[in-house]
């Protein structure tokens, strides 16, 4: 049975090639650019999109949210006590960035619902 052309869509991003590889290096660099949340007209990536659940139809609404990697950052203590109870080392937030994400974007569009999210690109 031959692949469908969703197949062929995720392969290719699964191993892009060096043309891919340019136009996503371009894209991260409006990406950086604009606001963290944008409403965008179509899904960046068709397959997945299409994948978790989305119609080309009216209702559906497509945004792309930007937020930190890393760890969570907490602002250094100034005031005076032991430096082992300062609470900056080896913190982690029990939340996933993809969590965090559907939180930020599901409170600037407060009338919409988030149906599901995927992964569009990582630099730095």
């Amino acid at each position: 049975m031959s692949k469908s052309i969703y197949s062929h869509i995720g392969d290719q991003w699964k191993s892009p090639s060096k043309e891919h590889k340019a136009l996503q290096k371009n894209r991260l660099f409006h990406y950086r650019r604009e606001d963290a949340t944008v409403k965008v007209e179509r899904p960046t990536r068709i397959d997945r999109a299409r994948a978790l659940g989305y119609k080309a139809k009216q209702g559906y609404i497509i945004a792309r949210t930007r937020i930190r990697r890393g760890g969570m950052h907490k602002h250094a203590i100034t005031s005076g006590r032991r430096a082992k109870r300062t609470g900056i080392a080896k913190i982690t937030m029990r939340k996933s960035l993809q969590l965090i994400a559907e939180e930020r974007t599901a409170k600037k569009y407060p009338n919409l619902e988030i149906l599901n999210s995927y992964w569009v690109a990582e630099d730095g």
